[in-house]
């Protein structure tokens, strides 16, 4: 089976900037292996108007850079692309339900606050008619998205969800057909399955803002009206946790002068695009400091990374349902089977792993000592103990009853929402176990966005 070997992989980023948002979007426009052909804005970590203001600081603060430094353009072949990166604003608010964000870490303007911090970052205009290196669309992203998914070569886009999925989950409303038959690859940053939650103890944000999207593209009662997930890739908390640009590594690798808003960093003396992602990281340090860690988790940046790394699978290459999506050498991935809560009091977004009928589950009863061994491994601190290195008491189950006249298992308990079957659909969600490693991500950000080496 052959990857697809196109220098250029088409991509379309669907993204809430935010603050680890700003990071990936970088070292995608940084990537020679992508063409960014649109951002569709979603809400998420601030409002959508917000993240579309975000997207246009992050342009000026690189152009304002090659400007300066023009040795630097080469570093930024998607920052002034031949066909311009369309940039569309899709939805403000989830599919059903109430609208959240997440505003108590990266700040009411996403960018942790640098709007009224570091007002020589913020843009002349914020609603432009034109602009040098985009193409500023007035139409609904997610009508964006669908009319390049049906113009560009079958199968050979991927998607990368750094947000909230609800972008795709109105696209999937709109045309599913399209959506299924001509996707190449979705790349998606969210959920928390044997590790705890970030904006719950049970939920990872991205899922938490909008479980409604991830139930219809992930999780359906009929497998064949979701997502391709043989064309699908979550990196789920478990995974993205333990990559992390140490703050302590910035200061000494990019910014010597980096240290929090007691001292505010400054344009005087350092290049353009280090003052702006140092503006935003000030305040992320304190905010991670209070939560016990002198680092930044590269959640999104973990997805961009995976994209990069692994680009569809040749249109003519047909997989086999269920099967997991090829990968590089270096990245592993399971099929991890699962419900979504979605009208929880206090569950709101938790991912329901049936650990009965999951390979990939700890079982009830089973030594979970190996998942903190594994973290401690990538150096993943955390104060206190583990959710997974707790063990429970073994649990007897019972079995579906054996009704006269039914084969075993084929009474009303098995159709009637006693099988676990019924609850946990197909045979999963092709899930991302293992990457080259949190030191490999990294030195690729260090040198790709701000061109320097360990």
């Amino acid at each position: 089976m052959s990857i697809t070997t196109s220098s250029k992989v088409p991509v379309i980023i669907d993204t809430d900037p935010g603050v680890d948002d700003t990071l990936a979007l970088l070292l995608a426009l940084a990537s020679p292996e992508l063409e960014v052909l649109a951002i569709i804005i979603s809400f998420g970590n601030t409002d959508a108007r917000s993240s579309y203001i975000n997207i246009l600081k992050s342009y000026q603060a690189v152009a304002r850079h090659i400007q300066r430094h023009p040795e630097d353009a080469s570093r930024f072949p998607n920052f002034s692309q031949q066909r311009k990166t369309i940039l569309a604003v899709g939805e403000d608010g989830p599919l059903e339900g109430d609208l959240h964000s997440a505003e108590y870490f990266h700040g009411r303007d996403g960018l942790a606050g640098i709007t009224e911090r570091h007002p020589d970052l913020n843009v002349d205009d914020e609603w432009p008619s034109e602009h040098p290196q985009l193409e500023l669309s007035t139409r609904p992203g997610v009508g964006v998205a669908l009319d390049l998914l049906k113009s560009e070569p079958e199968r050979s886009i991927s998607y990368i969800a750094l947000g909230p999925l609800t972008n795709l989950g109105k696209m999937h409303r709109l045309d599913g057909d399209a959506v299924r038959d001509r996707i190449g690859r979705v790349v998606c940053m969210g959920g928390a399955l044997d590790v705890p939650g970030n904006t719950s103890p049970v939920a990872e944000f991205n899922f938490f803002a909008d479980p409604y999207a991830v139930k219809e593209l992930l999780v359906q009662s009929d497998p064949g009206h979701g997502l391709p997930l043989d064309r699908f890739l979550l990196l789920p908390l478990d995974i993205t946790t333990p990559h992390e640009l140490p703050f302590p590594t910035y200061k000494a690798a990019v910014d010597h002068a980096f240290e929090s808003t007691a001292t505010p960093s400054r344009a005087d003396g350092k290049p353009p695009l280090v003052h702006f992602t140092s503006a935003f990281l000030e305040r992320t340090r304190e905010i991670m400091v209070e939560f016990g860690k002198d680092a930044m988790e590269l959640h999104d940046i973990a997805a961009v990374w995976c994209a990069i790394a692994n680009p569809p699978v040749g249109g003519s290459v047909q997989t086999a349902a269920g099967a997991i999506p090829v990968l590089q050498d270096g990245w592993k991935a399971s099929l991890r089977k699962f419900e979504v809560e979605r009208t929880g009091e206090l569950t709101r977004g938790m991912l329901v792993v049936d650990r009965r009928d999951d390979a990939g589950a700890y079982a009830p009863g089973v030594n979970r000592a190996e998942v903190q061994a594994e973290l401690e491994r990538h150096h993943f601190k955390h104060a206190g103990a583990y959710e997974s290195t707790a063990v429970p008491a073994q649990v007897e189950v019972e079995a579906p009853p054996t009704i006269p006249g039914h084969p075993q298992g084929q009474g009303p308990a098995a159709t009637q929402g006693g099988s676990n079957s019924d609850l946990m659909h197909g045979g999963g969600v092709p899930c991302i176990t293992q990457t080259p490693g949190p030191a490999a991500l990294l030195q690729l950000l260090l040198e790709r966005v701000w061109g320097v080496k360990l």
